[in-house]
């Protein structure tokens, strides 16, 4: 049990890494090309997961838990209220 507990809080902090990183880039893309709005949180969560996979050289977590944590850190970088809000409209 003490072990599941440490990977958890491995897979925490990465993601807590990966959100202002995620939260940057996922800015300057809705600030250069035109989004609608509602998609905006599934484009943070699959580039938070590719994101959590590409980082294998700074971590030794395993593949399927970089990927986890790196959809934290999506889900994180635009707010997960943002999921379930219907929004209308778009981007710059």
């Amino acid at each position: 049990m003490e072990g599941q507990q440490e990977v958890m809080n491995t897979v925490l902090i990465f993601a807590t890494v990966l959100a202002p990183i995620l939260a940057a880039v996922m800015e300057a893309i809705k600030k250069t090309v035109k989004l609608p709005n509602n998609f905006i949180p599934l484009i943070s969560l699959g580039l938070g997961i590719v994101l959590g996979l590409a980082a294998y050289p700074f971590t030794d977590l395993d593949l399927t838990l970089r990927a986890w944590a790196g959809g934290f850190a999506g889900l994180a970088g635009t707010g997960l209220f943002e999921l379930v809000k219907k929004r209308e409209g778009s981007t710059k």
